[in-house]
């Protein structure tokens, strides 16, 4: 075989490196964040412990949330030069891209880009998890030229859903967009988390790494299913048309966004169990309409493929009841991610080894020029 090696195509199964961050235990059933199960911390944690844990490695004490909670408000602004960057972007930019800019353009008014120590490493994250918020909940203001706003309201999770929505979030609806963001934070080695990890083994500067990110994240077998499976949803709401919209589909062979995972493969995504929960708690017509559509297609898709939902299946109908514009859905699944990305770009940095596969030769040989 030419290259060498075992051939693993897309390197499935390939153990590429060792990590305390997460790890995916199919036999417990659960997503193991740094020694916890990540639905247990949903349940019992807000999204700013969590990123403080992912990020420094422990639950903070009262007086480390307070400190990390003020470092996280007084970072949160974006230069002027970004703003104006940012303006000259087509107003008909998907979101996506709009934000994949504005990392890469945040990264030269960092103090501390080129800096290599630990300490100047957890002040760059801390920078980016206070921005990319920012930047999330004001794609559309930032493509008219107008200037970002910012809530005041609350903690994190309260501010982001009341910049994103314009209004006063209720209780209910700040502890399900917070099971949401801890939900997403951090899952182990897929694409966006690979690419940054691949991008930082060159030494190269978390802004880099998170742009590389940004841009896998927005393909629709990665972090774009979610609004796929949004702009699903919003094609029919009675359950029998869906299922037969579904069988239409699937007799054409047609991938439904939402199912099936390459690691949980005969099993529900233990996430997605937690978000089904979610949706299901809001007493709203929206609500129940879209409950009664994902259970009917989670049915179907079970009986026809042996397909389970994935996190983005019932994420997306409960991103629609908090008054979230479908466009929104993928950049707000990279916010809600950015800290377990750094995690593992400080992780990486930390330990380093250069990421250098081979490949298998298929093309010609011998030919004479």
């Amino acid at each position: 075989m030419a290259g060498g090696g075992t051939f693993h195509p897309g390197l499935e199964g390939v153990v590429a490196l060792e990590t305390d961050i997460s790890f995916l235990d199919l036999n417990a059933k659960e997503i193991i964040v740094r020694g916890y199960d990540l639905v247990a911390l949903a349940n019992a944690k807000s999204y700013t412990e969590v990123a403080y844990f992912i990020l420094f490695g422990h639950l903070p004490s009262p007086e480390e949330l307070a400190a990390f909670r003020q470092e996280l408000r007084s970072e949160a602004s974006i230069p002027t030069e970004v703003l104006r960057l940012l303006a000259y972007l087509p107003r008909t930019a998907h979101p996506m891209d709009v934000l994949r800019t504005g990392i890469s353009s945040l990264g030269p008014f960092d103090p501390d880009l080129d800096a290599s120590s630990e300490e100047a490493g957890r002040r760059v994250a801390i920078r980016i998890l206070a921005k990319v918020p920012i930047l999330v909940a004001n794609l559309g203001r930032v493509l008219r030229g107008d200037p970002p706003v910012v809530s005041e309201a609350g903690d994190f999770t309260q501010s982001f859903l009341a910049t994103i929505t314009g209004t006063s979030p209720s209780p209910d609806a700040v502890c399900a967009f917070d099971r949401l963001l801890i939900l997403y934070s951090e899952h182990e080695l897929p694409s966006s988390t690979f690419a940054a990890r691949v991008i930082s083994s060159t030494l190269a500067d978390a802004y880099g790494a998170l742009t590389g990110a940004v841009a896998s994240l927005k393909g629709p077998l990665h972090g774009g299913a979610n609004e796929a499976v949004m702009a699903m949803l919003e094609r029919v709401t009675d359950p029998d048309v869906f299922e037969r919209w579904l069988m239409d589909a699937l007799a054409r062979k047609e991938r439904i966004m939402g199912f099936g995972h390459q690691v949980y493969r005969d099993r529900i995504d233990p996430r997605a169990l937690l978000m089904k929960e979610t949706l299901a708690s809001f007493q709203t017509d929206t609500a129940r309409c879209l409950l009664a559509l994902c259970e009917r297609g989670e049915a179907v898709m079970a009986r026809e493929k042996r397909l389970y939902p994935n996190l983005d299946y019932y994420a997306a109908p409960v991103l629609r009841v908090l008054g979230v514009p479908t466009p929104l859905a993928t950049p707000i699944i990279f916010a809600a991610r950015t800290v377990g990305l750094l995690a593992h770009v400080l992780e990486q940095h930390a330990n380093n080894r250069l990421f250098r596969p081979r490949v298998r030769y298929v093309g010609p040989r011998s030919l004479k020029v």
